[in-house]
């Protein structure tokens, strides 16, 4: 298993309330401040030490020598330690008693619309909000009007639509501390995790581990008295079921060795891939279930899941492919993809520094690059459209370069490459001139604008980005931010078309709360033999890890290192950048 790295609780804590204290300052409309404390709370968020810990060992003042950490968030953070809880944020919601973190959560409703939300029609939560908009009393207020109003509505359908569901990069670090804890235990002998964790589904319901060991009973009491678990739904011998602090429940289960891998492959799922495969063993005259893999009462494979597919005439499955679309036919004819591993990976292309908001240096995103084993590492800042990003102009860029090419200078075995994450414009044009767009050695472009226009007119703007011959890469192609808005509105297979008349490569983004392209569309990129890249659109160094999702989505879609075109050494690939006449 391959998981972030966990840091302390309650530097999480600190953090979540630091992003409400900025969205609180955000409402105020006060300058600068809520930058502040979004930064400090990414500072929390990466530091890989316990703040406690730092706290402990040199109290307020090594709070201050943290990045981004001042006088005054450090006696914050040093209240919440003491205390556990910061005055200024409980001041705040006394002041305006909403449920801000709610409401916001909703595309296009901001901290400041949210103020005027509860000013106007004492809106405090999501139920509210969907009461004054279905009788239309939003669209009545100023800087409001029938088309917010719809959107409104549109974003809360599909937050209920995905209720209940955990963002795999958000849930794998906290299964990773569960899954550590019981495999520290001696009584445990093996252990994995099953269902759609295991399968790495991009949102995740609950989480299912699976245990071998002969003391069942003591692993059970050991689960249900874990730190976080805040409901037990319940416990037998060999089962039990548990909701943790944050949201989600979690599933144990204790099998004997011997039918270790018939379960494995049982809870891993997916249901409709384990129909398909009982219906194999039925025609074979065998019975498959969690306990093995029977002829009459004899039982002829269980202990692993290569077993299982051995016995039953086919090659293993990656958990990443077991959807039943096409997997279970392949492994019969033994055509399985070699899909794509982490390792593959040479390079991110598209991660931004200091010099558009970001949290560190470009010299510190080279150092990180270098650490997770990389030969290049591309720098795309926003450019100048974007400007609560600090876009960068072309005299930005060409300032940039200088302090790329003197780094470059310094660096052994490494390479960083300058390109920029443009934005296409609602006309399709870019935002950034093409003589300036020359000299990069990449150009990401991205839709960051304008998103609900309509179909044929989104189609047609981004694949006049794509004729640009300066553009590379198209960033997130598909728009959808999971849990808070669905893809815009293209025709993909022209968009596909496109890409592979224009030799355009389309990004796979790691970001936990995009994964775009989703795994059916990389699938499909991949049938058009059209080029895709897994980039993690980092703000910070230690974000470069999310590559792992990015991986795991073009693994459920079938790509292999083929497709993927920074699995290349950075001379071809910047070979490929260059050879692509538009």
């Amino acid at each position: 298993m391959i998981f972030c790295i966990i840091n302390g609780m309650k530097n999480q804590e600190i953090a979540k309330i630091f992003y409400g204290i900025a969205n609180y300052l955000a409402m105020d409309e006060v300058a600068f401040k809520p930058q502040a404390y979004e930064k400090a709370a990414l500072t929390l968020e990466t530091l890989e030490e316990d703040i406690e810990d730092v706290y402990k060992r040199g109290g307020i003042k090594a709070l201050e020598d943290l990045p981004a950490i001042g006088k005054s968030i450090a006696q914050s953070i040093e209240e919440y330690l003491k205390t556990g809880s910061i005055g200024v944020y409980e001041r705040f919601k006394k002041r305006l008693p909403l449920d801000l973190e709610e409401i916001i959560g909703v595309e296009g409703v901001g901290p400041r619309k949210a103020k005027i939300l509860y000013q106007k029609l004492g809106i405090r939560n999501l139920k509210d909000l969907a009461k004054a908009a279905k009788s239309h009393k939003i669209s009545l207020l100023f800087g409001f009007g029938d088309k917010t109003e719809k959107n409104i509505l549109e974003g809360i359908a599909f937050l209920k639509r995905s209720k209940g569901r955990f963002l795999l990069g958000d849930i794998s670090p906290k299964v990773e501390e569960i899954y550590n804890k019981l495999k520290a235990q001696k009584e445990v002998r093996v252990i994995s995790t099953c269902g759609s964790i295991r399968r790495k589904k991009e949102t995740i319901g609950d989480v299912d581990f699976l245990v071998v060991s002969k003391k069942s009973a003591r692993v059970m009491d050991f689960f249900v008295s874990l730190p976080g678990v805040v409901k037990v739904w319940g416990k037998g011998s060999t089962k039990a079921s548990v909701k943790m602090r944050d949201g989600f429940d979690a599933d144990i289960r204790v099998v004997p060795e011997r039918s270790y891998g018939a379960a494995l492959q049982y809870f891993t799922g997916s249901k409709e891939h384990n129909i398909s495969l009982r219906k194999i063993a039925i025609d074979k005259g065998l019975k498959l279930s969690e306990y093995g893999l029977f002829r009459g009462s004899k039982m002829v494979a269980s202990e692993t899941e290569e077993g299982i597919y051995k016995f039953l005439g086919m090659d293993w499955i990656e958990p990443e492919l077991r959807e039943n679309s096409g997997e279970i036919e392949a492994a019969l004819k033994h055509k399985l993809p070699r899909i794509i591993d982490q390792q593959d990976i040479k390079g991110d292309l598209h991660c931004h520094s200091s010099w558009d908001g970001g949290l560190n240096k470009i010299s510190e995103m080279a150092a990180a690059g270098q650490r997770m084993g990389y030969e290049y590492l591309g720098i795309a800042d926003h450019t100048k459209f974007l400007r609560i990003e600090h876009g960068l102009d072309e005299k930005k860029l060409f300032r940039q370069r200088k302090e790329i090419e003197n780094l470059n200078k310094k660096l052994k075995n490494f390479r960083v490459l300058q390109g920029c994450e443009a934005n296409i414009l609602p006309d399709g044009s870019i935002d950034i001139k093409d003589e300036a767009l020359e000299k990069l050695d990449f150009v990401i472009a991205g839709v960051h604008s304008s998103m609900k226009m309509e179909k044929g007119r989104m189609t047609e703007r981004i694949i006049k980005a794509m004729k640009n011959p300066n553009v590379d890469i198209i960033s997130h192609p598909t728009g959808r931010i999971l849990k808070k808005r669905d893809e815009y509105q293209i025709d993909f297979d022209r968009i596909l078309r496109a890409a592979k008349e224009f030799k355009v490569i389309l990004e796979i983004n790691s970001f936990p709360e995009r994964l775009d392209l989703d795994d059916k569309n990389i699938r499909r990129a991949k049938d058009f033999g059209v080029r895709m890249i897994i980039n993690t659109d980092s703000h910070r160094r230690d974000q470069l890890k999310l590559i792992e999702f990015g991986v795991a989505q073009a693994r459920r879609g079938w790509a292999e290192k083929e497709d993927i075109i920074n699995t290349q050494p950075v001379d071809k690939l910047l070979k490929y950048f260059k050879n692509n006449e538009k």
